[in-house]
């Protein structure tokens, strides 16, 4: 069965890999012992289909991982979308969810920003505020007011060292399409406009790309 793997992973599964070879060349016992992480090495960065849900006013999962308590707070300053706070879904991926990250709505990337900082836990709730963390606003397609805008933010975690996003300024998003990925152990944050009707219960485990977070309204 073939297990399709996420680009940024193959660099890593060949250190594992050869790693796990000398290994061998000098223990076999010890090369077992080692052979579980080789394999959690290619399961990490595993990267499966995934098929949205029809409506294109879903919302979908960014990440793959458990809903944390859903909160009223102030979406990333960086992005322009003002101290008013918003209803904000958190997910949290631990080391063995899939970690490839996906759009959660179709529209417009209006705006990107990185910001470097802490590696707290991810799912700490401080981790939202202090940690290093790349931040898009996505403006639903259909929608005129900026009102309307919904933000997405990677988050890096205690262990995770680097976030990778694939999206620039001006693109086109497509919901449930993937954008980018964080190793290894991480968050996604999602800012709702007022207009989303959340759907999803705190505590839920959700599959990127699939999992209803919210539905837009009107």
């Amino acid at each position: 069965m073939r297990i399709p793997i996420h680009r940024e992973g193959w660099p890593f599964i060949a250190i594992f890999a050869v790693i796990n070879f000398l290994i061998w060349k000098f223990s076999a016992v010890a090369a077992v012992v080692f052979l579980p992480l080789t394999l959690w090495c290619v399961a990490f960065f595993r990267d499966p289909e995934r098929t949205p849900p029809p409506g294109e006013n879903r919302i979908v999962s960014p990440a793959d991982g458990k809903l944390l308590p859903i909160v009223e707070a102030v979406p990333p300053e960086e992005l322009g979308l003002g101290p008013q706070p918003r209803r904000r879904l958190s997910i949290f991926m631990n080391v063995f969810n899939v970690h490839v990250n996906r759009m959660p709505v179709s529209g417009t990337v209006v705006a990107l920003a990185y910001r470097p900082g802490r590696f707290f836990n991810a799912s700490f709730d401080k981790a939202s505020v202090h940690n290093e963390r790349m931040s898009a606003r996505v403006r639903p397609a259909g929608a005129s007011d900026p009102a309307g805008d919904l933000a997405v933010v990677q988050i890096a975690g205690l262990v995770a060292r680097r976030i990778v996003c694939d999206i620039k300024e001006g693109d086109a998003a497509r919901r449930g399409a993937r954008y980018g990925m964080i190793r290894f152990g991480s968050r996604l944050d999602v800012y709702l406009p007022s207009s989303a009707k959340i759907v999803v219960q705190e505590g839920s485990v959700t599959t990127a790309g699939e999992t209803v977070l919210a539905e837009l309204q009107g």
